[in-house]
């Protein structure tokens, strides 16, 4: 694993909102991700989430991508890759912060001709508010502008709130809230399989559609720094837990959210020469 951290990479990540790393895997490391994520989608079936009984559907989002979250909580081997604390170490140290547990992974499929993915932010969605919120999303397979690659506005992290569009019919729904950055150009970010990129939570970023006959496989998680607190929404939590949380209690169930990197802990080296 490609995991090293220069001060460069760094600094893009910081002041654009995003990084991407390229041969982030080795190939034998990609074959072993991809074998680990197609064997729990096929396993997880039509069911999205670990928890709950969200099933896949025809609706426009539906078509988006093939969506499954929480594999880590279900499927041995993605386990073993989601609990790396390398990779909680290389989000902590992009974002400056202590400690980082993971928020939920997700395997994103562009199956073919699937829809675009609409400009969004992602933290919005999520449980907890955080400017340091920060996701990995790996390229499975080549992501290219003809099958879905990621587009990110460079710097918009910086100047967006909460404010958010869902993944709908209409792309460009995120610039009604944030018209200044409808005139920006944005930033393609094709990737080889085996690369990676690293995003901040408030970074806008969309996706093409998939205008070929070929599948276009990603492998994401999503992370929260550590010490965050409940905001209100359910996002993927499970009932049962939401029910005895109050609006600012901390988020620190290691079963759900899992510390996977912390400053005290002891943890392979990431470098930042």
């Amino acid at each position: 694993m490609h995991n090293t951290l220069t001060a460069e990479l760094i600094d893009h990540y910081r002041t654009q909102g995003f990084v991407v790393i390229d041969n982030f895997l080795d190939e034998d490391e990609l074959t072993t991700w991809r074998q680990a994520v197609d064997d729990a989608v096929e396993q997880r079936q039509d069911r999205k989430l670990a928890h709950g009984d969200s099933r896949e559907g025809d609706s426009y989002y539906d078509k988006v991508f093939t969506q499954r979250l929480n594999l880590w909580m279900d499927h041995d081997g993605v386990r073993q890759l989601m609990l790396d604390p390398r990779l909680g170490q290389m989000a902590a140290t992009l974002e400056g912060v202590d400690g980082i547990r993971i928020w939920h992974d997700q395997a994103l499929i562009k199956q073919p001709w699937a829809n675009p993915t609409g400009w969004h932010l992602d933290n919005p969605y999520w449980s907890f508010s955080s400017q340091h919120a920060i996701s990995i999303w790996v390229a499975l397979d080549d992501a290219t502008p003809d099958n879905g690659c990621l587009y990110f506005i460079p710097g918009s992290h910086r100047e967006a709130n909460w404010d958010n569009s869902p993944i709908g019919q209409n792309m460009g729904e995120l610039f009604e809230l944030y018209p200044q950055w409808a005139t920006r150009a944005s930033f393609a970010a094709p990737m080889r399989a085996g690369s990676c990129s690293f995003h901040n939570g408030l970074t806008a970023h969309g996706a093409g559609a998939n205008m070929t006959s070929g599948v276009r496989r990603a492998m994401t998680c999503a992370y929260m720094p550590d010490g965050e607190v409940f905001n209100g929404q359910a996002n993927v939590l499970p009932p049962e837990y939401i029910a005895t949380l109050r609006e600012g209690d901390v988020l620190e169930k290691d079963e759900l959210n899992p510390l996977l990197y912390h400053v005290s802990k002891d943890c392979p080296a990431v470098g930042e020469d």
